[in-house]
């Protein structure tokens, strides 16, 4: 199967990987409203379609992260990477960095920063989450600077972990032991190709940028209850002092839904704001990504650049974005999607895919720049 289409790498994916990996890309939290929201919301928004207009020179470059982007989309940051294909987040990070997209390294990767960092030339961002250990923050800080990381993206919405069901009843989560190991073992005998290049040849499965703080080697089954106890709580606005003591880059908020936390954002001083609810798997019932992205760009105004992210799956979903105000889009369950299902090519393919269908939306409906667009480009 040729992929046509974000779905059809959905569907490769779902063949390939056992369930339990794939509950954990494709579910969300408690009764997953806000994650169907996300994709179902986008999908009412219609464009104006306009003819007789040059189109014969069509712009998707951008500048994102600080840096240039040839479409206006990155790779999210996107935990375990590392187990949709071997060694994945480098897979992941080389196709984006052929395809001249930004990659942001989840904190929570299979594959530690210093190991993606020696698989690409072009330097990316690192997700940062805030633990309460600030001795090993302040070492990670000093790991990133190290290797070229110019940019953090602060992620602010995984204070406490919530539930997803689908990791529980898979048993990636929930109770361990004996049961739960046996009912990922035949998991796992069930997709035989998985568990030789991955299972077999795809290791460590630890937990890399973690492990120094991680007992037992950082392995999986002991990540969930390690945020638990380890994921800070208490942080306010305050900490974003806490971190320019420690880090000279740029800063990116991300988890951001409410017009009144993006002004504070703004005078954190972050640079730019992702509108982001972690793609459904955090707070069931809030509105999806693109219904809060109007109200935050103009709460914002201009002082910072504003990003989305939830339910992209299609060049066209991300025309709506930035109608509606964004600069960019990240995509997380897209290439997560792609890569499990045909690796770093699935990423590459992914990609391509996207520049098409933005191309061929930006000419149908009369727009050649996409720094350009409005939400004249949008009906009523």
């Amino acid at each position: 199967m040729t992929p046509a289409c974000i779905d059809d790498f959905r569907l490769l994916a779902k063949a390939r990987l056992p369930l339990f990996l794939f509950d954990y890309i494709d579910g969300g939290s408690y009764s997953e409203s806000t994650m169907r929201a996300n994709v179902e919301d986008l999908q009412r928004l219609k464009l104006r379609q306009k003819v007789m207009t040059d189109v014969s020179r069509i712009d998707l470059s951008t500048t994102l992260l600080g840096r240039p982007s040839s479409l206006p989309v990155a790779l999210a940051p996107v935990g375990l990477a590392g187990m949709y294909a071997r060694r994945g987040e480098v897979q992941a990070a080389r196709a984006a960095e052929a395809a001249g997209v930004p990659f942001i390294l989840s904190a929570s990767a299979c594959c530690g920063m210093e190991e993606v960092a020696a698989g690409v030339t072009r330097p990316f961002a690192f997700q940062l989450y805030m633990i309460r250990d600030r001795e090993f923050m302040k070492d990670m800080l000093a790991r990133a600077r190290a290797i070229g990381v110019e940019t953090l993206v602060l992620t602010v919405d995984l204070i406490v972990h919530s539930a997803r069901y689908r990791d529980v009843r898979s048993s990636l989560t929930g109770r361990q032991g004996i049961e739960a190991r046996l009912k990922r073992f035949f998991q796992i005998a069930t997709r035989p190709a998985w568990a030789f290049d991955v299972g077999l040849f795809g290791g460590p499965h630890t937990l890399g940028n973690f492990a120094p703080v991680m007992p037992e080697g950082a392995g999986l089954d002991q990540f969930t209850a390690w945020v638990a106890r380890n994921f800070d709580p208490s942080i306010t606005w305050k900490d974003i002092d806490w971190i320019r003591q420690h880090w000279d880059g740029r800063i990116v908020i991300k988890g951001v839904m409410d017009p009144a936390d993006a002004v504070a954002a703004c005078g954190a001083g972050a640079e730019a704001i992702v509108v982001s609810n972690h793609g459904g798997r955090q707070l069931d019932g809030a509105p999806s990504s693109i219904a809060a992205l109007p109200g935050v760009v103009e709460a914002v105004a201009g002082r910072a650049d504003v990003l989305m992210d939830g339910g992209i799956r299609s060049g066209v979903d991300v025309l709506r974005a930035l109608g509606l105000g964004a600069k960019g889009v990240l995509l997380g369950r897209a290439w997560a999607y792609a890569l499990a299902a045909q690796g770093g090519s699935g990423v590459a393919q992914m990609l391509e895919l996207l520049r098409h269908e933005m191309a061929v939306a930006m000419a149908l409906t009369g727009q050649t720049d996409v720094k350009n667009l409005s939400p004249d480009m949008l009906l009523p």
